[in-house]
């Protein structure tokens, strides 16, 4: 009977020694996969920070060609996008090429040539796993809107043919002629936002004047109720950007940029040439002064009057009968801070009144002198080497005068700010990446 006894504790023991292997090896299992899972916590911590870091480091590109009456550039930016805020400039690319798109009216297909060395320096620029998703766009401005609706089409249409072919972001309407109005307002939202007062208050915002070859624009933001509701509906634009709602006042005068006014002032027709041999004849020019100029693929033959009247002010008078009437003055343009692009900028570097490159502030009255001076000096027999100083000065002097600005108003001068153009180049691209990230179109 001791035996069995015995044989029966060997087995609960037995039993026990099972079980207790059992419950240990089931304990350490269940830790096991807890161990593992720290390390696989880290590692998703870790991509979560490297996700965060690239948001961070996320741009969008966006290519802008500016299809002008003397030129056709290109500005390529390079925005960087952060989360519920608004996008900041990181870089910007440029080049210029002569002439414009207009000089390739009565010849389209040859305009292809300068549109494709400009697309190289983008795809040259912008990585090329981000081409699909970079925006590219043609904005035409006063050298197209001023030739025959049918040669402008036909431009445009061969710049539609370049661009499909590219790899970039790309819809026909994204080439079309600018409206003189948007041209302005473009350009208002660049100078504002290259100086960090966009997103403020209107009060901290400055107007903007740009003279090109074709057209002029005057945009400011419009702060009173009442003056925006005595304004004609065409001279006051409204848009939306950071949240705010800007009203402003905008223009452009068709026609009366610095090129298309010479011509009006010399008494030739825009898009006209003149017939046989017959000459330009003004008063604006040295009396003995003979040449040729083109414009708008016309060549001009244009000659001094002879001597005798005084240059200035037969001149002046000239311009003024050219202007008259065509401008609107708006009062309290004087009490406001004005930049001052384009022409206005190249003659006061011609003056010597500001540093070619580093731009400075002038007075109207400047201008008004430096006329003067010039016109006198070039009636003494100097600076035939720029025989339209005379009158591209007293134009400018008269234009800034019917604008309502007195001859003690003082204007910046900029070409660029922070390094950036001061063109309506970035405003146009910057508003168009904007509505992509709202409405996913320009």
């Amino acid at each position: 009977m001791r035996f069995p006894k015995l044989a029966f504790v060997f087995m609960f023991v037995g039993c026990l020694v099972v079980y207790l292997t059992y419950v240990k090896r089931h304990y350490d299992d269940s830790k096991a996969p807890v161990s593992d899972q720290l390390p696989q916590y880290r590692m998703d911590t870790r991509k979560q920070s490297t996700s965060v870091q690239v948001v961070s480091e996320n741009f969008q590109y966006g290519i802008m060609f500016d299809a002008g009456s003397t030129g056709t550039r290109i500005h390529i930016f390079k925005f960087q996008i952060e989360p519920n805020e608004a996008p900041k400039l990181a870089h910007e690319t440029f080049r210029a090429i002569k002439p414009g798109l207009s000089a390739y009216a009565d010849d389209p297909e040859k305009s292809k040539e300068g549109l494709l060395e400009l697309l190289n320096v983008a795809k040259d620029t912008v990585p090329e796993t981000l081409w699909s998703s970079s925006p590219l766009m043609l904005r035409a401005t006063a050298g197209l809107r001023l030739l025959p609706g049918e040669k402008a089409t036909i431009l445009l249409d061969k710049a539609r043919e370049v661009f499909s072919e590219s790899l970039f972001l790309y819809r026909p309407d994204s080439v079309s002629i600018m409206d003189g109005t948007d041209e302005g307002m473009s350009a208002w939202i660049t100078i504002n936002f290259l100086l960090g007062v966009l997103h403020v208050t209107e009060t901290a915002t400055v107007g903007m004047l740009d003279l090109g070859g074709g057209s002029t624009q005057i945009t400011f933001a419009l702060q009173d109720e009442k003056t925006i509701q005595t304004l004609p509906i065409d001279y006051v634009t409204s848009f939306q950007m950071f949240n705010m709602s800007h009203a402003l006042y905008s223009y452009s005068y068709l026609g009366l940029g610095l090129m298309s006014a010479r011509l009006a002032v010399l008494g030739g027709i825009e898009g006209q040439p003149l017939a046989g041999p017959q000459e330009l004849v003004s008063p604006c020019l040295a009396p003995d002064y003979s040449g040729q100029w083109e414009h708008a693929e016309v060549l001009y033959t244009i000659k001094g009057q002879k001597a005798g009247e005084p240059i200035y002010e037969t001149c002046l008078t000239k311009v003024e009968k050219m202007i008259y009437k065509h401008v609107r003055r708006i009062e309290g343009v004087k009490d406001m801070d004005f930049y001052a692009f384009s022409y206005y900028y190249d003659r006061a570097v011609d003056l010597g009144l500001i540093d070619e490159r580093t731009g400075g502030n002038v007075r109207v009255s400047d201008y008004i002198e430096g006329a003067k001076k010039v016109c006198n000096n070039m009636a003494a027999g100097g600076i035939k080497e720029t025989p339209f100083l005379c009158l591209d000065l007293t134009y400018i002097s008269v234009l800034l005068q019917e604008l309502d600005f007195p001859p003690d108003k003082e204007l910046k001068l900029a070409r660029q700010i922070n390094n950036v153009e001061t063109s309506w180049a970035l405003g146009a691209t910057f508003h168009c990446i904007e509505s992509l990230h709202k409405h996913g179109m320009c």
